[in-house]
C-alpha cells in the first residue's frame, strides 16, 4: 500500500473480517501505520517506497520494483508467521504478489481505480514482476479482481472480476443552515490532494468564482491543510469548509463537482448524483472520461502547462467549468443516469458475501 487512498478500499475488508471473527494484519510502508492504527488495525511497518507521483510510465515500472523490494522482507516474514488464508492487496503493491505465489497463499487484489488502468499497469510492470517470480505478471491477471465499480462505468478484461457494494453511512442529519434559503444544494471538492499544492488558492478561486451567482447552495471543501483564510470575497450562495462528512452531503446534494478521483466518483454515483469532473493527474483522466461515456456527468479539460504537463485549474477555466455545472443542473437525463448507475451498485453481493466466496464459505 502506497498512500491513504490505496489503503482505504481495503478497510471495508478488513472491518468486515473483524466483524466475522476473524484476524486482520495490514502491511506496508511506516507513512500508513497511523491510518490503519486509526481504523483499527494492527500493522507491521516495512521499509519507505520512493515518492514519486508525477513519474513516467517507465520510471513507475522500476519504482513499482523498487517498493516491492522495500516491502519484500517483512512482508514475507509476516505471511510465513502468521499464515493467512486470503491476502488482500491493492493493485500497485507487488510485494504481497511475490511472496503469496512463492508460498502458496490465495490472493486477490482490490481495485482502486478502473479495471483497464490496473491491467495496463501489470504490461508495465510485467518485466519487473516476472523477475520475481516467472510468470508472476501473468498470475496477477488471472488472480480475482474485486471492484466497487460497476460494470455500465468500468469494463473488467481481468478473467475473475467480482463487484461489490459498499454500504453508504447514514447521514447524521441535515447540514447546518450556513445558507439563506434552501436552493438546490452543489458539493464542490477536490478532495486533500489539492489542498497541500502551491496552487491551491487559485483552483478554490477559480471554482468560487463558477458559482457566483448561481441558483444554489454551494458547498466548497478544501481539506484541513489549507488556510481558508486566503480565500476572500466569497459570495453568499457558496460555504467553504475544511471538511464535512461525506454521507450528509450526499443526502443532500443534487450535483458533485470534483477532480475525479475514485472515491468521490464511487461515493457520489452511488447516491445517484452526477458529476462535473476536471481531471488533474493519475487516474483522474481514465475515470472522467468514463463519468462522460456513461452520462452520469460532464468532463471539464485543463489543457497542459509549459512542460506538456496536464494542469490544475485555474481561472481561465472558469467559464467551461460554470457552463458545465449549468447544463448538468439542467438536463435531467444525467441525474436519471446516475440513479441507474446507483440502483446498478446497490444490487452488487456485500463484502460479507464476496469474501465467504473467496473462501469457499457460504
Amino acid at each position: 500500500m502506497w498512500g491513504t487512498g490505496h489503503f482505504q478500499p481495503l478497510v471495508p475488508f478488513l472491518d468486515q473480517v473483524r466483524r466475522s471473527g476473524g484476524q486482520t494484519l495490514a502491511v506496508g510502508p511506516p507513512s500508513l501505520e497511523d491510518a490503519a492504527r486509526r481504523a483499527g488495525h494492527p500493522y507491521l511497518a516495512g521499509g519507505e517506497p520512493p515518492q514519486r507521483t508525477d513519474a513516467a510510465p517507465g520510471d513507475r515500472k522500476r519504482l513499482g520494483h523498487l517498493a516491492a523490494l522495500a516491502l519484500l522482507e517483512v512482508m514475507e516474514r509476516a505471511v510465513r508467521d502468521w499464515r493467512p488464508d486470503v491476502i488482500m492487496r491493492e493493485p500497485y503493491e507487488y510485494a504481497s504478489a511475490a511472496v503469496a505465489a512463492r508460498l502458496g497463499v490465495p490472493v486477490a487484489q482490490v481495485a482502486i481505480g478502473l479495471a483497464g488502468d490496473i491491467w495496463e499497469s501489470i504490461d508495465r510492470a510485467a518485466p519487473a514482476l516476472d523477475a520475481f517470480r516467472a510468470g508472476l505478471a501473468g498470475e496477477l491477471r488471472g488472480s480475482p479482481f474485486l471492484t466497487r465499480m460497476p460494470a455500465s462505468l468500468d469494463a473488467s478484461p481481468f478473467p475473475v472480476t467480482r463487484r461489490y457494494r459498499v454500504p453508504a453511512a447514514a447521514p447524521r442529519g441535515a447540514l447546518p443552515a450556513w445558507w439563506a434559503g434552501r436552493a438546490p444544494l452543489v458539493y464542490v471538492s477536490f478532495g486533500t490532494v489539492v489542498s497541500g499544492k502551491a496552487a491551491a488558492g487559485e483552483v478554490y478561486r477559480a471554482l468560487i468564482d463558477a458559482v457566483r451567482g448561481l441558483d444554489a447552495r454551494v458547498l466548497l471543501t478544501v481539506g484541513r491543510g489549507f488556510d481558508t483564510s486566503q480565500l476572500s470575497d466569497v459570495p453568499a450562495n457558496v460555504h467553504v469548509e475544511a471538511w464535512v462528512d461525506q454521507a450528509d452531503v450526499l443526502d443532500e446534494a443534487v450535483l458533485v463537482v470534483c477532480h475525479s478521483g475514485s472515491g468521490t466518483v464511487y461515493g457520489a454515483l452511488a447516491a445517484g448524483v452526477p458529476l462535473v469532473v476536471m481531471p488533474m493527474f493519475g487516474d483522474h483522466f481514465a475515470n472522467a472520461k468514463a463519468v462522460a461515456t456513461a452520462g452520469v456527468g460532464l468532463q471539464v479539460l485543463t489543457g497542459q502547462d509549459a512542460q506538456g504537463r496536464p494542469r490544475l485549474v485555474s481561472g481561465d477555466d472558469t467559464p467551461r467549468i460554470r457552463q458545465a455545472i449549468e447544463a448538468v443542473l439542467a438536463d435531467g437525463s444525467y441525474r436519471q443516469a446516475a440513479q441507474a448507475v446507483s440502483a446498478e451498485m446497490a444490487a452488487a453481493p456485500t463484502i460479507g458475501t464476496l469474501l465467504g466466496q473467496l473462501s469457499g464459505r457460504r
